[in-house]
């Protein structure tokens, strides 16, 4: 597993001291909204999945401090489509490290990764309208609002709600 870093957060593999960070991080009601969360007995099984990236669909990686090598977040490039050379990139960061720069700075190793070795041509980010704090980390990566998909997915509150579309090509500047 690769482990691209900015000299301030680095993307490494989830490892079993990360299990009761995790379970807090997973308890935080932003994270539960907006980002699909295991149940408490299953984080093991969580943490296996994104270690695993054997079936070529996603690349997945915990976020951590370069510094002490504490988790700050979660990161993945997910839904891979190689004949299309794009995918989706997705992040949860702990509540002490939002509004610090650590997810714009993970989406963009992630995008270097997916650009680079995986050789992508582009990138999506989806976030419900809502979740302005995501709008913000797509545009600090670097990505271009497209526009609002109207109802686009259905969040843990079991609406559906409307979603920004951020694109991110291997050709911009980042």
């Amino acid at each position: 597993m690769n482990s691209p870093t900015d000299g301030r957060v680095v993307l490494a593999a989830f490892v079993e001291h990360d299990i009761p960070v995790l379970g807090q991080g997973f308890r935080d009601p932003l994270w539960a909204r907006w980002s699909p969360v295991p149940a408490e007995g299953d984080i093991q099984e969580w943490m296996s999945r994104r270690n695993d990236w054997s079936a070529g669909d996603h690349c997945s990686w915990a976020i951590r401090s370069a510094g002490d090598g504490r988790l700050l977040g979660s990161i993945s490039v997910f839904q891979i489509d190689r004949d299309q050379r794009d995918a989706e990139v997705g992040y949860a960061v702990l509540p002490a490290e939002r509004g610090a720069g650590v997810a714009a700075a993970a989406v963009r190793l992630a995008a270097a990764h997916a650009f680079g070795p995986l050789g992508l041509h582009r990138l999506s980010l989806y976030h419900a309208v809502e979740n302005s704090q995501s709008c913000r980390v797509a545009a600090k990566a670097g990505f271009t609002l497209e526009g609002t998909l109207r109802q686009s997915y259905r969040y843990a509150d079991g609406l559906h709600h409307d979603e920004h579309v951020h694109g991110l090509l291997d050709t911009d500047a980042m």
